[in-house]
């Protein structure tokens, strides 16, 4: 089941919005959808990452991360 949100646009973003979507040939609807999912898994990868960098015994950076991956 899908719902509708209604949203409003400063006249800028809308033509920004038109320019986008023409170009990558995808619905306004579709790139808004995408935006949101990208916003909610970033926001939710935040927060595990706060929760689990509580738990770690140091501090690590980003920095630190990709070193010990790469």
């Amino acid at each position: 089941m899908e719902d509708t949100i209604t949203i409003t646009l400063t006249p800028e973003l809308r033509a920004t919005l038109d320019t986008v979507t023409h170009a990558e040939g995808v619905s306004p609807e579709s790139l808004i959808q995408s935006a949101i999912q990208d916003y909610l898994f970033i926001r939710q990868f935040r927060a595990l990452r706060a929760q689990l960098m509580q738990k770690a015994p140091t501090s690590y950076t980003d920095d630190d991360i990709f070193e010990m991956v790469s």
